[in-house]
């Protein structure tokens, strides 16, 4: 099969109608991704207020070694 050969059977192939996603595999793929933004989202706060510990406590070490 030679190369334009190729790249026109593997076009059709794509362009035949596929067949619709499940409405339950939907619905689960969206509680899926809800819930993957929401974890990520508390990772990001999580880290933020962590980030800020670190500065205050450095901020109170700094104060009371070098007044």
């Amino acid at each position: 099969m030679k190369r334009g050969e190729r790249e026109a059977a593997v076009r059709a192939a794509m362009e035949r109608a596929v067949a619709p996603v499940p409405p339950e595999l939907y619905a689960d793929a969206v509680l899926r991704g809800d819930r993957l933004l929401r974890r990520r989202r508390l990772a990001r706060r999580a880290l933020w207020l962590l980030a800020c510990a670190a500065v205050l406590a450095f901020t109170v070490w700094a104060a009371h070694a070098r007044p």
